[in-house]
């Protein structure tokens, strides 16, 4: 057992649709390894659901949480973490919220935001200066709402000094691991992730599940359009039913992404789905996986697709990294038709 002299204390605030899986990840990281076995006393750690009633706070899916305790003191806690979800719901908070956020800021506890619990702290101006993690998924709804700002999207999670953020997802039990092995110690971090079936710890700067990519539109249907490229990778739309999408039309869209960035939409969505392809060639993933997750129809047709876009086929690319595969050695690609 690790020894400690006092319980790690944790106090999250849940915003207003928040991810339970955000939420649950970070608490049974916190669980499992406040105790021995699986028996949860929060010995070592402690972990409180913190607002200012007792009426329970919805999450994205519709499912309730109950608060287990009035605002807690932030001096009395080693980290206040903001569980963010949901982005276009209404607000995020309530003026409560802000309020205990903007006071907590002011004493030496670290703050954290998870999710879209990043993008809490930066409109409260408490993320000024800091390098901010956001999720790749909300690459573009950052970008739109504080275009001053190039936010880090290609890492599970960044600490900034006091203040944390967090990707989301699996990223936050990582970071909860990381929270632990700081504070109580690594067995400890290591014995919540392997019960949790999380077979080993990953640092921050490891990346995320997908890439962000560079293109930007100053027009925010552009940057609509291409988040909704990026959330439909593996059946990529047809150019009509994106501008439908984004209340277009389609020579509207193509017009728009010509001035924008010097690209059709198609020309757009293929750079895309192929920068996610180049990315995922660094896992243990078959080139056929791959070519599924990227929308095309398989091996063949993604060899010939990133030839005609790198100059070289994916398993030069894999031979590069060292992550080859034997089924990375694709078959002449027939003819077939690009469905974007």
């Amino acid at each position: 057992m690790d020894q400690i002299t006092r319980p790690l204390r944790v106090g999250f605030i849940l915003t207003n649709n928040f991810t339970l899986t955000a939420l649950s990840n970070f608490v049974d990281v916190l669980r499992l390894a406040a105790d021995d076995g699986d028996n949860s006393r929060p010995i070592r750690c402690q972990w409180h659901i913190m607002s200012e009633t007792d009426e329970p706070i919805r999450s994205s899916s519709g499912i309730l949480i109950y608060p287990t305790s009035r605002f807690i003191n932030a001096d009395e806690l080693d980290y206040v973490v903001v569980v963010g979800g949901l982005l276009h719901r209404g607000p995020q908070i309530r003026e409560n919220i802000r309020k205990y956020l903007l006071t907590a800021a002011k004493t030496n506890v670290d703050m954290v935001g998870v999710c879209t619990g990043s993008f809490v702290l930066w409109r409260l101006g408490l993320l000024r200066q800091r390098k901010c993690c956001i999720s790749w998924y909300h690459y573009r709804d950052f970008l739109e709402e504080f275009g001053d700002t190039l936010p880090v999207a290609d890492q599970l999670y960044v600490i900034d000094g006091n203040r944390i953020t967090c990707s989301g997802g699996i990223g936050v039990a990582y970071l909860a691991a990381h929270i632990v092995e700081l504070r109580i110690g690594l067995s400890s971090a290591q014995k919540a992730l392997h019960i949790m079936q999380i077979d080993r710890m990953r640092p921050g700067t490891a990346a995320q599940s997908a890439p962000p990519t560079e293109l930007v539109g100053e027009d925010s249907r552009i940057s609509r359009a291409l988040l909704i490229m990026e959330q439909n990778l593996s059946s990529p739309l047809s150019v009509a039913k994106l501008a439908a999408k984004v209340h277009l039309s389609t020579r509207q869209l193509e017009r728009l992404f010509k001035e924008q960035i010097r690209q059709s939409p198609q020309a757009a969505y293929l750079s895309l789905r192929l920068k996610h392809a180049r990315w995922m060639l660094k896992t243990n993933l078959s080139l056929v996986a791959i070519a599924v997750e990227t929308g095309f129809v398989d091996g063949s047709h993604l060899s010939k697709a990133f030839k005609a876009a790198f100059g070289y086929n994916p398993s030069e690319e894999r031979r590069r990294l060292g992550t080859l595969t034997s089924g990375d050695v694709a078959s002449e690609p027939p003819r077939i038709f690009d469905p974007v």
